[in-house]
């Protein structure tokens, strides 16, 4: 084992530990309010909370299994399919919005404002919050360090060479998905510094609802450049894994967090609890996020065939 494997172990290690109280508190959430013992957040009814609640169960500890499975002999074992698909929707939640979970977990909230995109009920004591910004922060740390050693180690040629060794130019990657990447994320980056248009509830913009708008509108561009660059092998000289990475990122982050927030949308839109709103128009909303889960996929599916295809399985 060299340097990078034993920092790659610490690392994901450190991912499993920290995520796990978050674990435990979405299981007494459950549990509590299944019991009566706990409330149900705003907007939400028993049923609706308790599958959310489920699902993020499901989530973490599959979040969990994934950072062991980066570290233990048995990951080197597991099919490279479910494995790669499930790192790049951890990575993709987390890793791009960690300066800002860094920055939130030490400066706390500017106001009482929940925060738009957090998995927080305003409800929550704050030492279950602190446990929670640690746990994201914790993971998305912890994945950003053991699954590029994890890739290391189990296909060492996947990023090597660069744009012009051949990779490019692939005539099976059509060119809308760096055109609707572009576009969802340009829609995102224009809510994000004050635009107005498709934005229903405008009293609902809240300073974290922006923030995280330009996030993902940055990541969206990121993505779309990334594979644009990669499959049509230009820049020539730049290295291969740095679009790669970079598409990795980004097309996780889009596949990702509109595939967690479309069905939100969804409910919102057909149940119209009172309590509950988003900022943006519901129809115009769930066509971003179907669109934006469409480009991730396809962006990940060009990046795997430009160079992948030989090495991955």
């Amino acid at each position: 084992m060299d340097r990078w494997d034993r920092v790659g172990r610490v690392a994901a290690y450190g991912a499993a530990l920290a995520l796990t109280p978050y674990l435990l508190i979405k299981v007494s959430w459950v549990v509590g309010s299944l019991l009566g013992l706990l409330p149900v957040g705003a907007g939400f009814g028993e049923a609706e909370w308790v599958v959310l609640n489920s699902a993020t169960i499901g989530m973490a500890g599959t979040g969990i299994a994934v950072a062991l499975a980066l570290t233990r002999p048995w990951g080197m074992r597991l099919p490279g399919t479910p494995l790669v698909f499930c790192a790049w929707v951890g990575t993709g939640f987390l890793v791009p919005v960690l300066p800002y979970a860094v920055l939130d977990a030490l400066l706390g909230p500017a106001d009482d404002t929940p925060k738009g995109g957090s998995d927080a009920d305003p409800s929550m004591p704050a030492w279950e919050a602190a446990l929670v910004q640690i746990g994201f922060v914790g993971m998305a740390l912890g994945l950003a360090v053991a699954l590029p050693v994890y890739l290391r180690r189990r296909w060492p040629d996947a990023f090597a060479g660069r744009l012009g060794d051949g990779g490019g130019n692939s005539p099976r990657v059509p060119p809308w998905t760096a055109v609707v990447g572009a576009a969802v994320g340009l829609v995102w980056l224009y809510w994000a510094v004050g635009g107005t248009l498709g934005v229903a509830h405008r009293g609902e913009r809240n300073p974290d609802w922006r923030v995280l708008s330009g996030v993902f509108g940055f990541w969206a561009l990121v993505a779309s450049a990334a594979v644009w660059a990669a499959v049509r092998g230009r820049p020539a000289r730049v290295p291969r894994w740095g679009p790669l990475v970079l598409g990795w990122l980004g097309s996780g982050s889009l596949f990702a967090w509109s595939g967690w927030k479309l069905p939100l949308t969804l409910y919102l839109a057909v149940a119209r609890p009172a309590d509950a709103a988003l900022p943006e128009n519901l129809a115009l909303a769930a066509v971003l996020h179907l669109a934006a889960v469409a480009a991730g996929a396809a962006t990940l599916r060009a990046l795997l065939r430009t160079r992948w295809e030989s090495s991955y399985g």
